[in-house]
């Protein structure tokens, strides 16, 4: 796996635990986690230059239903993660996010700054989106 996320990591789930669900990913969907760290989320943290936590990585399709997520999400196919700044700074994180992405050209899919109804903020970065693509987009996305 990648030097600073463990494939254990990028499937927890407070969610899949409290209802018994089994988000063990495949071997696919495992290359694809380990392909998202390497090249998206281990660089950012060199970058940051300090931890970031995953809330959220991969979902099966049962998790991702359950935890409300959109059916083509890149959680399902383990391209994508939610992150956040362990020391409270994830505003910061989200912008040098951003910045880091453009100047260094980096080819991704989405990096969504998320807003939950009770004002948690958290980065959503991934990978490539439904067809492998890489979209590029930087999107701001307040959930209902």
């Amino acid at each position: 796996m990648a030097k600073y996320f463990t494939l254990k990591e990028l499937c927890a789930s407070e969610t899949a635990e409290r209802k018994g669900i089994d988000n063990f990913p495949t071997f696919e969907i495992a290359a694809h986690l380990e392909e998202l760290a390497d090249n998206l989320l281990d660089p950012l943290r060199v970058a940051w230059g300090g931890p970031i936590r995953v809330t959220s990585g991969y979902r099966c399709t049962k998790l991702n239903t359950a935890v409300g997520g959109v059916s083509t999400s890149a959680h399902k196919t383990g391209y994508a993660a939610d992150l956040i700044d362990p020391k409270g700074r994830t505003e910061r994180l989200i912008e040098f996010a951003r910045q880091w992405a453009i100047l260094n050209k980096i080819r991704f899919d989405q990096l969504i700054r998320e807003t939950d109804k009770k004002g948690s903020v958290w980065l959503h970065f991934g990978l490539y989106g439904p067809g492998g693509v890489q979209r590029g987009q930087l999107l701001n996305i307040v959930k209902k």
